[in-house]
């Protein structure tokens, strides 16, 4: 598991890209950053996604967990590895409309 990525919930829907980027350097080096919006209306979802140059730093970044940010208190937890997902159809209905 990668722990130089933190996964960071409840931010308050007014929470901006820049002012979670700037909060987020006081742990470190960032590399990217990822508010995740609506597709159709371009607000947020109310979490993020942290990377940070190295994994102490990831580390040091949970310490921000209960922390209050414009509001809200801050859900921080290491990011966990979602390569698991398939695609849009499962391998029972493949094999039932394959040939």
């Amino acid at each position: 598991m990668n722990k130089s990525k933190i996964y960071v919930g409840n931010l308050s829907y007014d929470t901006k890209e820049d002012g979670l980027r700037d909060y987020f350097a006081q742990y470190g080096e960032i590399t990217q950053l990822k508010l995740i919006t609506d597709f159709q209306t371009g607000r947020s979802k109310g979490f993020a996604f942290v990377t940070y140059a190295s994994d102490d730093e990831g580390q040091k970044a949970l310490d921000a967990n209960g922390t209050e940010l414009d509001g809200r208190k801050l859900n921080v937890n290491t990011a966990k590895d979602n390569n698991n997902r398939r695609g849009g159809t499962n391998d029972r209905n493949q094999s039932r409309y394959a040939g």
